[in-house]
């Protein structure tokens, strides 16, 4: 059981990487980075600025307790000058106590002033790194899009993207359809001339007609090549007249031809007048 479990947890984990992967866009991914470090440094900044400020604030405490220091040494030597010795002694002790005061506020101040320089160096260097990473970043995201771009269009080109490709199915249906309908009317043609078919309309011709008029086609072909044989020969007006006479005639012996040579018509003589 706990091997089935875990196959299934490797294949939702796999199959939720592909996913994460398919709904990724690097362009986006490079900017949340540049984000995030841009608030690493804006937290560095400020910390300077408050190690600065400790600093600032220990230099005016500094500055308060010398001046109490330099008024209470020009106190006792007041005190002195006037015969209270015990006034400057007094004078001279507190003076001391600040003065301790004093040698552990600069020991602070030594111990921030270094903190600060730290800080204000790891600021400079982040500084650094995140404008050459927005360099770099912009530098990916012009060379991606243009990626993509020329991948769209070669695919484009080619046919194979989900637009163009069904662009391409339609037109190929549409080639199917069109032969389909093509070889569709010409069986039916050749259906309604053979006969298999009876045409509705009423205006379809049976066999026989048919044949009567194939052979009839060709009488005239016939005629009208003896006739331009006539011309070419110099007949007299008697002989053409003799010639289209004979058309009256070949329509009667056409007749008689059918019924006796259903295969070939037979050609009409004409006698010279």
């Amino acid at each position: 059981m706990s091997g089935v479990m875990k196959r299934m947890g490797m294949i939702f984990r796999a199959k939720a990487n592909k996913a994460l992967d398919r709904a990724e866009d690097p362009r986006e991914t490079l900017d949340y980075s540049y984000q995030k470090q841009l608030e690493l440094l804006q937290k560095v900044r400020r910390g300077v600025a408050d190690v600065a400020t400790s600093r600032k604030r220990l230099e005016l405490q500094l500055n308060q307790l010398q001046s109490q220091s330099s008024k209470l040494e020009d106190q006792g030597r007041k005190a002195l000058a006037l015969g209270r010795e015990d006034l400057a002694r007094e004078a001279l002790s507190r003076r001391a106590a600040l003065q301790q005061q004093v040698t552990d506020l600069e020991t602070q101040h030594q111990t921030l002033q270094g903190e600060e320089e730290k800080l204000t160096l790891a600021a400079q260097r982040l500084q650094a790194k995140v404008d050459a990473f927005r360099t770099k970043k912009e530098t990916i995201k012009a060379t991606y899009t243009a990626a993509q771009a020329q991948t769209r269009i070669g695919e484009a080109f080619s046919g194979i993207s989900e637009e163009m490709g069904d662009v391409g199915m339609a037109i190929q249906r549409a080639e199917d359809k069109t032969a389909q309908l093509q070889a569709r009317a010409g069986a039916i043609d050749e259906l309604l001339a053979s006969g298999a078919l009876d045409d509705s309309s009423g205006m379809a011709k049976d066999d026989i007609q048919a044949e009567l008029d194939r052979l009839s086609g060709g009488t005239d072909v016939e005629l009208e090549l003896q006739r331009m044989k006539a011309e070419l020969a110099g007949g007299s007006s008697s002989q053409q007249q003799a010639i289209e006479g004979g058309t009256g005639t070949g329509n009667a012996s056409r007749t008689q031809s059918t019924q006796s040579q259903q295969d070939t018509p037979e050609t009409p003589r004409f006698d010279k007048q």
